[in-house]
Formats: structure tokens, sequence, C-alpha cells
């Protein structure tokens, strides 16, 4: 068996700047690509999510099954996912992309929404309803500003793990910057493979920067809380 060693070593220098300069308009296609299909993933996944969230946690007997059916859906290999919905929603098309990385949110930020409105003082809510404000009302201007902090910590966790998992969805040519991966391998060539790798992981850590930036802004005394502890 040959070593992952062996096949790198065998596939040249690691980075040859050469042609990172020759294709640098190419790899900005595929990092825009990258980017749009995460954030389409996590505001579509964030669409469904926090009506399944508000559901599941006003009705605690549907708790478990929506969680439960996110939880299912969270754990089918990626590859079979996008399997399973190609048929369907086309081989080579971004809905199936979206459906397969839509999928993968879910469970993370329907539990975070049902952990964020769980977590809502129950003085905040009688303070509320003294006011006379309608359940409406009080899920809007009350709960989900109170909710904001694990709201936001789900939210950051879904984008980092899409921003992983798009390369995957190379396979149906609508991977980003995992279409650079599948390029490198099909070629025998480690600069493709390099570049995606770290553009990935600089990706992933300037979404996670820029969240945790929202969340000081939006919600500054949470932060300063966990600072104190």
């Amino acid at each position: 068996m040959v070593s992952l060693m062996g096949l790198i070593a065998s596939a040249g220098p690691l980075l040859q700047w050469s042609w990172v300069s020759s294709e640098r308009w190419e790899i900005l296609h595929f990092l825009y690509q990258h980017i749009e299909l995460t954030v389409l993933a996590v505001g579509i996944g964030l669409a469904i999510s926090l009506p399944l969230g508000v559901l599941a946690w006003r009705v605690p007997a549907l708790r478990p099954p929506v969680v439960g059916a996110t939880g299912v859906l969270y754990v089918v290999p990626s590859i079979a996912l996008l399997s399973l919905a190609a048929p369907i929603t086309g081989f080579f098309s971004v809905t199936t992309a979206e459906v397969a990385l839509v999928s993968y949110t879910l469970l993370i930020l329907v539990r975070n929404v049902v952990a964020g409105l769980a977590s809502v003082p129950a003085d905040a809510r009688d303070a509320a309803r003294g006011l006379g404000y309608t359940a409406a009302q009080q899920l809007v201007r009350v709960q989900f500003p109170l909710a904001v902090p694990s709201l936001l910590a789900g939210i950051r966790v879904a984008t980092v793990t899409t921003v992983g998992l798009v390369n995957v969805t190379a396979f149906i040519g609508q991977g980003g910057l995992g279409q650079l991966i599948e390029q490198g391998f099909s070629e025998d060539f480690n600069t493709p493979i390099v570049v995606a790798l770290v553009l990935s992981v600089l990706l992933a850590g300037v979404a996670d920067a820029l969240i945790v930036g929202l969340e000081r802004v939006m919600v500054p005394w949470a932060h300063k809380r966990r600072v104190a502890t």
C-alpha cells in the first residue's frame, strides 16, 4: 500500500508560486463560490431552524422527534446524502449541494435555539407578561434578544463546520475550493490541494472571528460576563 506521504512526495513540491500566480482568478472564483455556498447554507438552515426551534421549545413533546430528525440528517455521511438528493434535485446542481449542507446545520442551530430560549430567566418572562405583551411580542422583544448569545454560538459552529463540508460537494462540481483539491489529486499535483486547504482554514478563521466580533457588538454584556469568569 502506498503511503500518504509517498503520494505527496510523488506529486512534487508542495507549493509552486508560478501556478498560484497564473491561476489566481480561478482560485478567487472558487473562493467566492465557497463563501456563497457557506452563506446560503447557514442562512437557509437558520430560516428553517428558528421556527423549528421555537416549536420544539414551546411544545416539549415535539422536542425529541425534532431533535432526533435533525440528528439523523447530521450523522448521514455527506457523500450518501449527496447521492440521495442528486436524483431529485439534479446531479450537478447548487440545489443538491445546498440540500446536503443545510441538513448538517439543522441539528446545531435547532439545539441552540431551544437552549437559548430555555435560558431566558423566568423573571424576564413575567415582566413581559406584566407589561401586557402578547406571546408573539414576548418572543420577539424579550426572549429572542436574550437568546442571542446561544443563537450566535450555534451560527458560529454551523458556519465553521459548513466551510469544511463545502469541499465535499466538489464531487458534484459545486465544491468551491474543494474543486482545487479534486484537481490536485486528479493531476497528481500538490499545489492546488495546499492552496485549497490553506484558504479553507483561513476562511473558517475569518468567519469565526467575524461572528465573535458581531457577538461583542450585539451582546457586549455576555462577553464581559465570560471575561469576568
